[in-house]
């Protein structure tokens, strides 16, 4: 990720909001997701960058320090002089004064410099890994909501050693390598003086804890495996394509870090008949073309009934009839969209001799004037 700038990642700027780094964020996830790319490098690849960018920016810590010194761990190293040199200003520490840097030392040289120490715990909350899950809807399932059953396999925190992996949650003591940091220093003398660097403790693992006995549920890991069956309740209106996220129903995180996130990317099926588009549904009718002089009520699918449609008299066609509410539900609301029906008028393939003498008569009987596209094209020609 080095060297790649985050918000060019989500398509933001520097003073994005917290919404609509969420927002750039679910758009990219849902465009990048390895469902609607199967086998496809690129978009794995791209789907870990806006990972990590939105993992940095959606923590203000780490966005902090992002901001500040161009990594979310904060200042890391000489990196941070921006190429200037210490005749340039120290610019290249995103705008810090003189009297930040007793604290940017300290972490680079370890106190050298004077001021205070804060070092990165390596033994610090992560949140647990996202999963996805991919749902099958039918068109009515999806047009006005549905439970739906989810059975799977997930990490879990330990419910016997509360995810410390020690016995009973308790049985375990300070790291006396680290005093229970999870990081080691080491120093080094270069010619700009000692420097100190950071490691995570060999000794505890960078937990900052000694387990004296480990969680026999466990076997120290802090974690377990189960099946959990989880019932999911789909909210009608829900579209094709459309990911609905199921906050922390995903893998337990690590040191007490909260829990994942549950992606369903949802499918819906298509409709023998009708044709979807928001909260509308379309359907094409084909009618005789005496019901369409005669006018007639004709049986027209809804969405799970069948309806009733009254076609006027001499309905051209091409014509829309509306039938209000019966489209799909509307997200998150107690409404529903309409269904338009597309008339079309069939000719018979052919005809006898008396059903043509009937015809010719009619037409005969009919005046000009009847048929106003046909006499302005005339009078035009």
């Amino acid at each position: 990720m080095a060297n790649k700038n985050y918000y060019d990642i989500l398509g933001v700027n520097k003073n994005a909001s917290d919404d609509e780094i969420k927002k750039a964020y679910r758009s990219l996830a849902k465009k990048y997701h390895p469902d609607l790319n199967p086998g496809n490098a690129e978009a794995a690849e791209r789907l870990k960058e806006v990972n990590q960018a939105f993992s940095v920016l959606s923590d203000k810590t780490k966005k902090q320090n992002y901001d500040n010194y161009g990594d979310e761990n904060g200042p890391q190293g000489f990196g941070g002089f921006g190429g200037g040199g210490f005749g340039s200003g120290f610019g290249g520490f995103g705008g810090a004064d003189f009297g930040d840097f007793g604290d940017i030392f300290s972490n680079i040289f370890g106190g050298a410099f004077g001021g205070s120490r804060s070092s990165r715990r390596a033994s610090a909350q992560a949140q647990g890994a996202d999963i996805q899950v991919k749902m099958k809807l039918s068109f009515v399932e999806a047009a006005f909501g549905v439970k739906k059953n989810i059975n799977l396999n997930r990490s879990e925190t330990c419910p016997h050693c509360k995810g410390t992996g020690a016995k009973n949650g308790t049985d375990f003591t300070t790291c006396s390598k680290c005093s229970g940091t999870g990081t080691v220093r080491q120093a080094q003398n270069t010619p700009f003086g000692q420097v100190v660097s950071e490691g995570i403790c060999p000794d505890c693992h960078g937990t900052g804890k000694k387990i004296k006995e480990k969680c026999s549920h466990c076997n120290g890991n802090g974690v377990t495996r189960e099946n959990r069956n989880i019932e999911i309740n789909i909210p009608g209106g829900i579209a094709n394509d459309q990911v609905l996220t199921l906050r922390g129903q995903g893998e337990a995180g690590r040191n007490g870090g909260p829990a994942g996130d549950m992606q369903i990317l949802i499918q819906v099926e298509n409709h023998k008949l009708l044709k979807r588009e928001g909260y509308d549904v379309y359907v094409d009718v084909p009618i005789s073309f005496t019901e369409a002089l005669l006018g007639a009520k004709v049986k027209i699918p809804g969405i799970n009934e069948t309806l009733e449609l009254t076609i006027p008299e001499l309905t051209q066609t091409g014509t829309i009839l509306t039938v209000k509410g019966k489209g799909t539900k509307i997200l998150n609301k107690n409404a529903y969209g309409d269904l338009f029906a597309k008339i079309t008028v069939e000719l018979p393939k052919s005809l006898d001799k008396k059903e043509k003498q009937i015809l010719q008569d009619l037409e005969k009987s009919i005046s000009k004037n009847q048929y106003a596209k046909k006499k302005a094209f005339i009078d035009k020609l």
